[in-house]
This record gives C-alpha cells, structure tokens and sequence, in this order.
C-alpha cells in the first residue's frame, strides 16, 4: 500500500503512521534500526528503496528516504508512506524535499526517527567527502557510502580515507568479502609459505580493486603492484607470490573466477559480482567499527602501479619475485 501526502508537514506524516497502525495493524515496535536514505530525487532512487526493501526481510527497519528535489521550487515536503508488499519488512517513508528544505534533510528526518533504535545513513549515490560531518551523517551510528557510484571513484575513495571515522565503510569495501574469503582459504592449504609479493589487475576506476590490494598490502606486509586494465569491470586477477609458484585467482568475466596454485588442483569458483541488495544486508548485520576495513584505508598508500593488464589471461608473476625467478630457471 502506497499513501500520498503532498505538501505535508513531518507532524501530519507521524499522525498518518499512527491512524495505519490502529487500521491496518502495521506496528514499528519490532523495528531493529532505522535506515535514512540520502539521494537525489532521479530514476535511481526507485532502486535504493528497492534494495533497502529487501534488505528488511533481514533486518526489519523504517526506512526513511530523504530525495533531494529541485532547489529552485518553493519549498515543501512531499511524502509518501509505504506499507506491506510495497514495504518488505519495512514501513518506507519517501520525504520528497524542494527549494531551501533540499538541504534541511536533518530537521524533517529527527521527527520520524524510532526511539531507541540504532540508525545507519546510506548515500546509494554521490555521497559527502566526510560522512560524520553531514548533518544525516551525525545521526548516525553507522554512515554507508559507495565509491563506485561517484563520478570519480578511486578520487572519492581516497578522500574518505583520509576522513574516515569509527562508523564509515563504504560498498566497494563490502563487494570483496568473497574475494577476501576465497585468498585466505587457498593460503591455508599447503605448501604453507610466506607470500612474497602479489599483483591485483582490475578496472582503473575500481575502487574494490584498490581496497583489495590495500588489504593485502596492510596485511600481508609485503610489495604489491596494482594493475589497471580497461578490459573487463571490477577485479579481474590476484597474484600472490611465493616460492614454489604463484597462487592466481583470475575473475575474467566478472562470474567465474579459477584458482590454481601449486600441489593443488585447479578450482573454478562463483564470484559473481555482488548486487547492492546483498552489500546492503551484509553492512546491516554489525553496527560496530569495522577495524579491517579502517586497516585497509590505511593500506592504500602502500600499493604501487603496474603495467597495463590483459583479460584474457591471468597476469603473470612479478619477474622480480622468487616464484618467478624459480619459474625462470626451469626453463632454461
């Protein structure tokens, strides 16, 4: 069920809540946070409120959408409340906000905020330099942002970076939680030896692969090369060095990654590019600081530039490391 209320005010929206819950029996009480949704009113936002929507089948929230209308217009805020089948597990409240009141999302949010419950702001698209210091932002517990979604990515990840504060992470961080899972499953398996180097290749404006290669770097202590190739979309290959042979994770197509590594039978994986709707659900389940990915940013300084990568086979290894230099010299 979708209710209209144009040029409204955030006390008649409250009331409005209120007479669907003694009608219909729609109750917030189970709520477990509330989501604000922070974007310009376009054709996208249909998608944020959609992702949100199944995200709460998993953790049942309001969510409150906050869509930036023409700053020209006059002022006036128009609603919209969205409950059962329009809402997922949610009750959806869309504040349509024109002329001044675009830039006074804070002042209509706080009156339809769930007491006592946590709250997460989201930017689906073009987000703050520093998400603590938007005035949605400082609501917030937890600020969710996504690089891949600004006009610069790799620019606008680095600029958080150096903003970052307890609370920040950002989806490009969260699309790497299987590439991250499936690197550290494989250096568990024998010959367990130290990593001596790796290369990540990945689209030049990928800020994943740049966080990727941040975490192996932050972690692994040790040099790493980013590759930036115009073939393919988003991570296309790891390669991390060690002496008796590379361990490799080619991803060409953006589905299927193949994992080879010496004494170990090749193995193709799922690694089909993660949708925001699943992100969404992984960021939701924890509230608290996210110190690997805090690590991470710190990593970001560590990498260094490679040459222009290909698609069309795993990278070879760095012709300085020991694994190649090894490789080298069964050749000849």
């Amino acid at each position: 069920m979708i209710i209209d209320l144009p040029s409204t005010t955030t006390s008649a929206l409250n009331k409005k809540l209120v007479e669907i819950r003694e009608q219909g029996g729609q109750v917030a009480l189970g709520r477990v946070l509330t989501l604000v949704i922070v974007a310009d009113d376009d054709a996208k936002l249909e998608e944020a409120i959609e992702a949100a929507n199944g995200a709460s089948r998993e953790h049942p929230s309001r969510v409150i959408v906050v869509a930036k209308g023409a700053r020209t217009a006059a002022p006036r805020i128009d609603g919209q409340i969205r409950v059962g089948g329009d809402a997922g597990a949610s009750e959806v409240i869309v504040l349509r906000l024109y002329g001044p009141l675009a830039t006074q999302g804070q002042s209509a949010v706080v009156p339809l905020l769930l007491p006592d419950a946590p709250i997460v702001t989201w930017w689906p698209g073009a987000g703050p330099k520093a998400p603590d210091k938007d005035p949605l932002g400082e609501l917030a517990q937890r600020r969710i942002t996504d690089s891949a979604a600004e006009k610069n990515p790799v620019k606008a990840l680095t600029t958080r970076a150096k903003a970052y504060t307890e609370g920040d992470t950002d989806l490009a961080w969260t699309r790497l939680t299987h590439w991250r899972a499936q690197l550290v499953s494989a250096l568990d398996l024998p010959p367990y030896e130290k990593v001596t180097g790796a290369t990540v290749t990945g689209e030049a404006d990928s800020p994943s692969t740049e966080l990727l290669a941040a975490w192996l770097a932050e972690y692994l202590k040790v040099p790493v090369k980013r590759v930036k190739s115009s073939g393919a979309a988003g991570i296309i290959s790891v390669t991390l060095d060690r002496r008796s042979g590379p361990v490799e994770l080619h991803r060409p197509d953006g589905r299927v990654g193949t994992l080879t590594q010496p004494g170990q039978p090749t193995r193709r994986i799922a690694l089909q590019r993660r949708n925001t709707q699943d992100c969404l659900v992984e960021e939701l389940r924890r509230l608290d600081p996210d110190e690997v990915y805090e690590a991470s940013l710190h990593g970001l300084g560590k990498i260094t530039s490679g040459t222009n990568g290909k698609t069309g086979a795993p990278p070879k290894a760095d012709v300085t490391s020991p694994a190649a230099a090894a490789a080298s010299g069964a050749k000849k």
